[in-house]
């Protein structure tokens, strides 16, 4: 179990963010026309994990642009933004803010992603979305880097996760 905060208040997650150097385990999640995703449909490709609560709020709205913006310049690489949002709100959102280079996937119907990567938020007013996290996974499904935000409301470390791509 990891401690987190909201706005300052303690929060705890259901585990332990994926060991580096570990295999990344498959999920099957659901994309914006409902159709399926697994972790092995991107295989080869270097994957980053954009995780996050809901797209509904400022800071995750502002992890999906600039994700979207930063995946551009990378090569065979393929950023997943991962939340329990409804896949119609992720699409929504999407169009309303032109993001194309990113492939958002709803983990809504089990919450099972959020529970085997060890990210559900256990307790508080956000209890069983996911945590704010960045995993980054070599084209082998090897995890290559992991940032749990320590506080939700702050975004991730952009510059460290796409660093490790390189």
């Amino acid at each position: 179990m990891a401690q987190i905060t909201l706005k300052g208040n303690p929060v705890n997650t259901v585990g332990e963010l994926p060991a580096l150097g570990s295999i990344a385990k498959n999920f099957t999640l659901v994309k914006t026309d409902l159709s399926s995703a697994t972790l092995d449909d991107f295989k080869g490709k270097n994957v980053v994990l954009n995780i996050f609560p809901s797209v509904d709020t400022g800071t995750c709205a502002a992890s999906v642009r600039r994700f979207n913006e930063e995946v551009s310049n990378l090569d065979n690489t393929v950023v997943l933004c991962i939340s329990r949002d409804l896949p119609f709100a992720q699409g929504r959102f999407c169009g309303a803010e032109g993001i194309e280079n990113v492939v958002m996937l709803s983990d809504f119907k089990t919450g099972a992603f959020g529970i085997d990567y060890g990210l559900q938020i256990a307790d508080g007013p956000l209890a069983g979305l996911t945590s704010r996290s960045i995993i980054v996974l070599d084209g082998n499904g090897k995890v290559i880097y992991t940032e749990q935000v320590a506080e939700t409301v702050d975004e991730p470390n952009y510059a460290k996760a796409i660093e490790s791509l390189k």
